[in-house]
C-alpha cells in the first residue's frame, strides 16, 4: 500500500507538494517534492506528462527547488509539466546487493511511479515520462532507464557518474557494493556504462551533458563513444563550465526543451 501526506504550496504559478511515499520493499515512507501546473478552469481534467528529476550525493528532494530552478512551479505551469524530485539518500539509486534496507532502484521504478500516477493527473505511460539528473542522479537516470525501459520513455543526465568504478572510495558507495577490490562484480553490474547491452537504438530519447570543468567529463565521454559504438542515437554536449549548481541551472533549460520536444512527437502537446 501507498500512503501519502501531503503539504502544498501554492504561492507560486504552480502548485508544490511534499508527499510521503511508503516503500513496501523498504517498509519505510519516502519523502518527495511534486509540482504540479495549475489547470485552468477551462481544463480541470487535463493530464500531463511527468519529469523526474534525481537529486545527486549528499543532497535531498528539495535540492533543485533551493538550489537548481526556483522557478520550477513557473515552468510546470508554462510547460505542462508535472516535476517529481525524490529522496534517495546516497543511494546510486539501484538495489543495494550489500545494503539489504536500499532498494531505490525498486522504488524509484516501480512504487514511486505507481504512486504518482495513482495520485496525480499523468499520463501513465512510458510516452509521458521522462527522467533526469545531476551527479549521482545523473547515474540514476540513465540506470533507471536503462533498466526499466518499459517505464520510461525519455532520459538524461546532467554532469553524471556515469561509471562509478573509477572512484572506488567516493560517495559511500564501498557501503553499497563493498570494496572494490573484493566485490568488483557488484561495481560492474550497478554501473551505467555496462547497461548499454540493454538497450536498442530508438528504445529511449537520450541526453547526456558535462561541464568541461567536471571531474566526470571522462566517464561521459566514454559512455557517449559506447553508445555510438552500438550505434545507439543520443544528445551528447559538452560546455564550458564545473560540477555545481550553475551549471545543473543552465543544462536543466536544454534538456527540458528536449523532453517538451519528445512529449510533442508522441503526441503530446
Amino acid at each position: 500500500m501507498v500512503l501519502s501526506i501531503a503539504l502544498s504550496v501554492s504561492s507560486f504559478a504552480g502548485k508544490v507538494d511534499t508527499v510521503l511515499v511508503h516503500s513496501d520493499v523498504m517498509n519505510k515512507d519516502i519523502k518527495a517534492i511534486v509540482v504540479t501546473p495549475t489547470p485552468s478552469r477551462k481544463a480541470r481534467n487535463v493530464h500531463y506528462p511527468v519529469v523526474y528529476l534525481l537529486h545527486g550525493a549528499s543532497a535531498n528532494c528539495k535540492y533543485y527547488l533551493e538550489k537548481v530552478k526556483p522557478t520550477l512551479p513557473e515552468i510546470a505551469d508554462r510547460l505542462g509539466f508535472i516535476f517529481v524530485t525524490p529522496d534517495a539518500l546516497n543511494s546510486w539509486y539501484f538495489d543495494s546487493p550489500v545494503r539489504k534496507n536500499y532498494k531505490y532502484e525498486t522504488f524509484m521504478s516501480s512504487e514511486l511511479v505507481s504512486y504518482i500516477d495513482s495520485a496525480y493527473n499523468t499520463i501513465p505511460e512510458k510516452k509521458g515520462r521522462a527522467i533526469t539528473g545531476l551527479s549521482m542522479g545523473g547515474h540514476g537516470a540513465l540506470y533507471l532507464a536503462f533498466r526499466h525501459k518499459e517505464v520510461y520513455g525519455a532520459c538524461g543526465s546532467m554532469s553524471g557518474g556515469v561509471d562509478i568504478r573509477p572512484f572506488p572510495r567516493n560517495w559511500e558507495l564501498p557501503y553499497d557494493l563493498g570494496e572494490y577490490a573484493s566485490h568488483k562484480k557488484n561495481w560492474d553490474a550497478n554501473t551505467v556504462v555496462n547497461q548499454i547491452d540493454r538497450i536498442e537504438d530508438g528504445d529511449l530519447s537520450i541526453i547526456i551533458d558535462c561541464g568541461e570543468g567536471d571531474f566526470f567529463l571522462e566517464v561521459n565521454k566514454s559512455l557517449h563513444e559506447r553508445l555510438l559504438g552500438r550505434k545507439i542515437s543520443h544528445d551528447f554536449t559538452t560546455r564550458p563550465g564545473e560540477h555545481n549548481s550553475a551549471y545543473w541551472e543552465n543544462s536543466l533549460d536544454y534538456q527540458l526543451l528536449f523532453f517538451k520536444k519528445y512529449f510533442e512527437r508522441n503526441g503530446i502537446k
